[in-house]
């Protein structure tokens, strides 16, 4: 084989392995922003983690310099069942043991330490290929490194994770991180062939524990989940921007079936009690003029559904991020029939995009703006309790125009509630701030803003609502002492995303 394919092929083999390295760190941040939230918490802990790991790899990579053929297989075989299988083990941790925090530090560790370690016998295995100063070796190792970085980052988001989910992303990884330190050994150096037979049933057995690793996670991630949720899991998937999960229980005497929805394992509706929620959250927006009305997430149908009850909506625009959702809302036939084929009425228009960078570009005017999103557990989800994002919406209000947010628990989590308050008077909104009992999530609170003045709340529906009535709605004005908004908290803005670190400290005490 001549010197100059060997090297070529050895640095293509630095490619491969630094691409599949930042998979396994992308994979491991991704397991803990769905599992957890707060991506920006797990993001910092495997970063810093694995690049002191990787440190500690590079100085344990010495002694091992003097075999650096087989080290070099050895370390891959290692990396490819510890990488792949680690979205597996996280999930396992996080399921039954209790330890996901212990586990995720784990891993990080051995992945970063066995990245650590590919550098040194990679430039050990260039330079035994072809004499070559330090410096023009070291040159050409970290740019194939660089470039195989870059591959790996764009390809988890873009290709792995739609394709395959993060759980046979990281799996099919570490196949081709077996066979790439398998390549090294087998192709682009000479070895006896007992040596070589016995590399080879290595990594045959590597292959072999991936690829029943593969065929066998959707019915672990079942069964995982189904430990996971009080009811039997009916639907999941997930997407690049979150998991997604439908339980549904059968009643114990004669009645209706509770169907749950779940994002990132956060409850976004029971079917038993949703009409509290979404009539409360609705109706007093459009007590004004509503002819056209924006709904802001809520890609479930059933803020939307509450929008139509009102014959003369001319048109409702849905924005949802997360094309899953919106499919699962007009494709299952149990949420369907709930939300009533509301996406399909003829005066929606649907738009997928993110309500952040759709209201910036929009110019458009609404009568009515409904912002139903997921709770502010995590980044992703800040942005969309920013007094950035409320001016945004504050800019498309038609003169006279209401718009009401879905502000959490002021019983659970008050100081969030006061927060999001804040952010909507901060954007130039005078707020009035509301609460409900909805019996699956326990006190629920809104906040409904006008410009011009402090909104009233009223009702006007086309018929009498299942529960909201003027009674009740003036009712939901009325604070309990413990837990009367004060207006004292601060807002969150793009630049101190407060309300991440106040919602996780005020929910995680219950």
């Amino acid at each position: 084989m001549s010197t100059r394919f060997a090297r070529a092929g050895l640095l293509f083999a630095t490619f491969v392995c630094a691409a599949c390295g930042l998979v396994y760190e992308l994979a491991l941040v991704a397991q803990g922003s769905y599992l957890l939230g707060d991506s920006i918490t797990q993001a910092s802990v495997v970063l810093a983690t694995m690049v002191f790991a990787m440190g500690i790899g590079a100085l344990t990579a010495k002694p091992l310099q003097r075999r650096p053929l087989l080290s070099f297989v050895v370390v891959e075989a290692l990396l490819a069942v510890t990488g792949g299988l680690s979205v597996l083990g996280l999930q396992a941790a996080f399921t039954w043991l209790d330890l996901y925090w212990p586990a995720l530090i784990g891993i990080a560790l051995v992945v970063g330490a066995l990245i650590g370690a590919e550098i040194p016998l990679l430039m050990t295995l260039l330079q035994r290929i072809r004499e070559q100063d330090a410096g023009s070796a070291t040159a050409d190792l970290f740019a194939a490194d660089y470039v195989g970085a870059l591959v790996g980052g764009l390809a988890f988001p873009f290709l792995l994770l739609p394709l395959l989910g993060q759980t046979r992303g990281a799996l099919l990884v570490g196949m081709v991180n077996a066979l790439a330190g398998a390549a090294v050994a087998l192709f682009l150096f000479r070895t006896n062939a007992s040596r070589k037979v016995a590399l080879a049933g290595g990594i045959v057995a590597v292959l072999a524990l991936l690829v029943f690793a593969f065929a066998q996670s959707d019915a672990f991630l079942r069964y995982a989940r189904d430990e996971l949720y009080e009811d039997p899991v009916v639907y999941s998937e997930t997407t690049p921007y979150q998991d997604i999960v439908v339980t549904e229980s059968s009643p114990v005497v004669p009645g209706p079936k509770d169907l749950r929805l779940f994002l990132n394992g956060d409850l976004q509706f029971s079917s038993i009690d949703e009409y509290r929620y979404h009539e409360s959250l609705v109706h007093p927006a459009l007590a004004g003029k509503h002819d056209r009305v924006l709904v802001l997430g809520g890609g479930d149908g059933l803020a939307m559904r509450e929008v139509l009850r009102y014959p003369d909506v001319r048109e409702a625009v849905e924005v949802e991020l997360d094309p899953a959702v919106l499919r699962l809302a007009r494709d299952n036939p149990d949420i369907s029939a709930l939300n009533q084929h509301s996406l399909d009425d003829p005066r929606v228009r649907v738009v997928n995009a993110d309500a952040f960078t759709w209201l910036r570009d929009a110019d458009e005017r609404f009568d009515a703006v409904i912002i139903d999103m997921p709770d502010p557990d995590s980044t992703a989800t800040a942005k969309l309790y920013s007094v950035e994002f409320y001016t945004l919406a504050r800019q498309v209000l038609a003169p006279g125009g209401r718009l009401v947010v879905q502000a959490g628990s002021p019983y659970f989590a008050p100081r969030s509630f006061d927060c999001i308050d804040a952010g909507i008077r901060a954007a130039g909104l005078k707020t009035t701030p509301y609460h409900v009992n909805v019996p699956s999530f326990g006190d629920w609170g809104f906040v409904l803003a006008q410009t011009d003045r402090r909104p009233a709340l009223t009702l006007d529906p086309p018929q009498p609502l299942r529960f909201l009535d003027e009674a009740n709605l003036a009712a939901a004005a009325v604070f309990p002492v413990d837990r009367k908004p004060n207006g004292d908290e601060p807002p969150s803005t793009l630049d101190d995303p407060r309300i991440v670190r106040l919602n996780t400290s005020e929910w995680q005490q219950y």
